[in-house]
């Protein structure tokens, strides 16, 4: 196979990767009824003046299929991780007893799971989009080189390869969100 197919390829695969290990971590982030400290992970606090990531300032753990447990390293953090968990607005009420915050994880409404299925599909349409973008980088590359010399049938055989590509990618993000919505579905 010519070299340009095989960049093609390669550039074309990596950005398919990239577009769905992000869909990946968008999915973990919806919560499917079930307490996962990563449903926090997009959770920012005011650390003396900087904006950091939840897990930089505290320990999270399940300690059951309903109850997270936040563990701060400084006392003095457990007010503005409250807040921060207050205004992520993800439907949990935290509950600071002077140590550590636990979140009881209330059960999913059938309106609530109808809302996340929508929204983990809308994350996988953002997936297709970056794999289609990926795609039209590489017919893009192999136009390119067709007109620097490249032979007719090489970029057929190119184009063919970077559609069964993208074809393979997109099946795997629909099994993606397949998954999770029947996640979030499951009471």
């Amino acid at each position: 196979m010519n070299e340009e197919i095989q960049m093609a390829l390669e550039s074309a695969r990596e950005q398919m990767d990239k577009a769905l290990k992000h869909l990946e971590s968008e999915l973990a982030k919806i919560r499917a009824g079930k307490a996962h400290p990563a449903m926090l992970d997009g959770i920012r606090v005011d650390y003396y003046g900087s904006m950091v990531p939840l897990g930089q300032v505290s320990n999270v753990n399940s300690t059951d299929a309903r109850t997270l447990v936040i563990q701060p390293w400084e006392r003095s953090m457990l007010d503005p991780i409250s807040t921060s968990i207050i205004n992520a607005n993800l439907g949990l009420n935290p509950m600071n007893n002077g140590e550590v915050i636990m979140i009881n994880v209330p059960p999913l409404t059938e309106e609530r799971r109808r809302d996340l299925t929508k929204r983990a599909r809308s994350e996988g349409e953002h997936a297709k989009v970056g794999v289609r973008n990926a795609r039209k980088d590489a017919m893009d590359f192999l136009k390119a080189a067709k007109s620097e010399g490249l032979s007719e049938d090489f970029v057929k055989v190119g184009e063919t390869k970077v559609q069964e590509l993208t074809d393979a990618y997109i099946k795997k993000v629909d099994d993606l969100v397949t998954a999770k919505e029947a996640d979030i579905m499951t009471v």
